[in-house]
């Protein structure tokens, strides 16, 4: 499936979601944003069959951040100040809002750079993979912005206000074996095996009880803003849902048949 600057490829179960712009290295554009929507409103609807989702880059990067190549975010012609922060609200943060609520599980392959939101991106994976090539870079202050993304948010959680800061305030490239030393994503593969991994990963959740596991992504999403009896109160309703599916009852059916299980995602 062809979108603005984006494409989809069907692979089973499994949506390879491609950013598709190489020749600016993806970088975000107002086309690719229009694109993006309307890939996830499609992966998003039941009826199309997604079970998993493999988000990666077309060419040598993965997203090189906001394409600035038509003006800077913010610019006008008017005597007005400019409001920078218009976009993230109008376009950037309902597809933020969108990758946050998936179903089922999301997977980052991460093939090369990923600065500014495109690190955003990347670290929305459920499970983010690198290629050992690939860096993650907070570029915002090399042109007079903050971080936006949701960076402020999910970077603190991941590995501490230190290191979070160290990032933003000195826009230093971070190379994909130190942000895995660091914990801040899964895994590190050679470069010419990462999709090839992920798509091995991607196949094996595909085949899980989707519902489920999109009731753990909506329970570690929640868990950061909780009290702990909050989150005991989350667990218990999930649970409740989790427990009434078809793949619960399958679950229990092939572990007191010592079988594996076949789930069908309902």
């Amino acid at each position: 499936m062809e979108f603005n600057k984006v494409r989809i490829e069907m692979d089973g179960t499994v949506a390879v979601l491609k950013l598709n712009d190489p020749a600016a290295l993806n970088a975000v554009s107002p086309d690719m944003l229009e694109g993006l929507a309307d890939a996830m409103d499609w992966i998003d609807n039941p009826a199309n069959g997604v079970r998993c989702v493999v988000m990666t880059g077309e060419g040598r990067g993965f997203c090189a951040g906001a394409n600035l190549a038509g003006g800077r975010p913010g610019e006008n012609k008017s005597n007005a100040l400019p409001d920078a922060g218009a976009a993230l609200e109008q376009k950037y943060h309902p597809i933020l809002r969108k990758m946050r609520k998936l179903k089922m599980p999301f997977i980052t392959a991460v093939n090369g750079p990923a600065a500014g939101v495109g690190m955003s991106f990347a670290l929305m994976g459920d499970m983010v993979l690198a290629a050992k090539s690939s860096f993650f870079l907070q570029a915002f202050r090399r042109i007079g912005l903050v971080p936006d993304g949701g960076s402020t948010w999910l970077l603190p959680r991941l590995i501490g206000i230190a290191r979070a800061k160290e990032l933003s305030l000195l826009g230093e490239k971070l190379p994909a074996e130190t942000a895995l030393s660091w914990g801040l994503i899964n895994r590190v593969y050679e470069d010419d095996v990462l999709i090839g991994e992920a798509m091995k990963l991607a196949h094996e959740l595909a085949a899980g009880p989707t519902r489920t596991l999109g009731l753990i992504r909506e329970a570690y999403a929640d868990s950061f803003d909780n009290t702990y009896e909050e989150q005991l109160d989350k667990e218990r309703w999930l649970q409740r849902e989790a427990g009434r599916t078809d793949d619960f009852k399958e679950g229990v059916k092939a572990f007191l048949e010592k079988r594996t299980a076949q789930f069908k995602g309902e």
